[in-house]
């Protein structure tokens, strides 16, 4: 019988080696493309949305009440604006401004209105003292018969209630200091929209419901709901407010100033006519003067009444214009210093756009200078569309319809964003809105990304003040939540 023999076993030694130093672990990968970007948009997102929000939601309820100012001004001051009786032929452009004059002697004309439709009046815009600073006296006269209807205060043309809602939706009747509420909120609407669309898309299409762009979920509850409304709304509305900011920042003190001179600097300034008469020494003198309605002081000077009268004066002006195919209304500017024209402009406002100028010599009527709107360069026509479509006066009630529809979607969205916050709190037992967001965001994406995001960033505020600002104040504090958050987890 065979034996097996046994088998022998290792003892352990009796003071075994020690084990290899554990390595220390890896850090972890950082994120790249989208999946670094989205954390930051999520953030500035978010931020932007609780401490902007405010600013939006008054403009966009100043806005709404602004897109029906047209209709108000024809209801409050429909004495001013109509006459009576309807006659057979308007009298002299002359004779009218002459009983405008004769009303308001201690005034000094500015501007010339004729009635642009047969039952309006014709407006003669005087600078006196007897209105506030910045605001003209505009005397409104039947073109009929000269009686005076009446005389308000106006501002670049608005009437008083125009005006008021104006001055509301640009700075809370608080002046130039409150041009920074809605500046602000003209410099971050462009960042909140873009974010947003941006992660809403991705959302879809992570999930392969593309459908759900467009269209709210039903079935859902609670937040998810909210968001689903939230970014349906925000996606449909991008383009209209998109456009609302960058038109809004073109009137904004302080990148309206620097847009300005970017768009000198490109050659992309609003070509106007040059009022110097021909053989006179224009010297130092500006070209655009003409165009702003002229102080007391300027308008004085040269604005006095002998100008209506000598040469061919107010009325052969006004024919001159009406030869050269200017529309109707249009405004007569007398010259605002000596060697200088008269200048005739279309309103700019409607669809095709009226927007044409000629200079014309008081003396005998010839025209000296011209610009018509379809000579303009395309970023200039871009600008005159912008504004006048933010204005509500491009495609007329259509254009305030849709400004209106804009006003209310921007409400909704900063009402829904503020929901779908306090819907994020824990448990329904707690007080309170929801938790901020973990920092860190820009920290953990690759360094190349976060360079190039903090370049974009610093050129646009440098461009865009108010928005360069706040997010120096939103770095900050995510840098210091990051850092507590890290002292936090080190003590734990």
């Amino acid at each position: 019988m065979t034996s097996t023999p046994p088998v022998l076993q290792e003892l352990p030694d009796e003071h075994p080696p020690a084990p290899p130093p554990a390595a220390p672990p890896a850090a972890p990968d950082r994120p790249s493309g989208w999946a670094a970007l989205q954390p930051v948009l999520l953030r500035l997102h978010f931020y932007a949305g609780v401490l902007v929000g405010p600013f939006l939601l008054v403009a966009a309820t100043t806005g709404l009440l602004y897109a029906f100012t047209p209709q108000l001004e024809a209801v409050v001051h429909r004495h001013e604006l109509t006459v009576d009786a309807v006659g057979t032929a308007p009298l002299p452009l002359a004779e009218q401004v002459a009983a405008a004059r004769a009303e308001h002697p201690d005034g000094t004309v500015t501007q010339v209105q004729p009635a642009a439709t047969p039952d309006g009046t014709t407006r003669v815009v005087l600078a006196s003292d007897d209105v506030p600073a910045g605001r003209d006296l505009t005397v409104f006269v039947d073109p009929y018969t000269t009686e005076v209807r009446g005389a308000l205060p106006t501002y670049a043309g608005f009437l008083p209630v125009r005006a008021t809602i104006d001055d509301l939706h640009r700075n809370l009747l608080l002046g130039e200091p409150g041009r920074v509420y809605s500046e602000l909120a003209a410099s971050w609407l462009w960042v909140v929209v873009l974010g947003g669309v941006a992660m809403w898309v991705a959302r879809s299409a992570r999930r392969g419901r593309w459908r759900r762009l467009v269209v709210p979920e039903r079935g859902r509850a609670g937040r998810r709901r909210t968001l689903s409304w939230h970014g349906v709304v925000g996606l449909v509305a991008a383009l209209g407010l998109l456009a609302l900011s960058a038109t809004g920042l073109t009137w904004s003190a302080r990148a309206g100033a620097n847009v300005g001179e970017l768009r000198a600097a490109w050659g992309w300034s609003t070509a106007y006519v040059d009022p110097t008469l021909p053989g006179a020494d224009a010297g130092e003198h500006d070209a655009h003067a003409a165009h702003g309605g002229g102080g007391t002081d300027g308008a004085a000077d040269a604005g006095a009444d002998a100008v209506l009268t000598a040469g061919v004066g107010v009325d052969g002006v006004l024919a001159t214009a009406r030869a050269e195919g200017l529309r109707e209304p249009v405004r007569l500017t007398p010259p605002a210093e000596a060697g200088q024209a008269w200048t005739a402009a279309e309103s700019g406002e409607g669809w095709p756009s009226r927007a044409d100028s000629v200079a014309v010599d008081g003396a005998d009527g010839s025209v000296v200078d011209r610009v018509d709107f379809a000579d303009q360069s395309v970023p200039a026509k871009l600008a005159h569309w912008g504004i006048q479509a933010h204005m509500g006066s491009l495609f007329g009630l259509a254009n305030q319809l849709l400004l209106a529809a804009l006003a209310v979607a921007l409400i909704t969205l900063v009402v829904l964003g503020y929901r779908m916050w306090w819907q994020r709190r824990p448990t329904r037992q707690t007080s309170g809105p929801g938790p901020w967001l973990r920092p860190g965001a820009l920290r953990a994406a690759p360094r190349w990304q976060a360079a190039l995001l903090l370049v974009a960033a610093a050129a646009v505020g440098w461009v865009v003040p108010l928005f360069g600002v706040p997010l120096l104040a939103f770095l900050a504090v995510d840098v210091l939540l990051a850092a507590r958050a890290r002292r936090r987890a080190a003590a734990g």
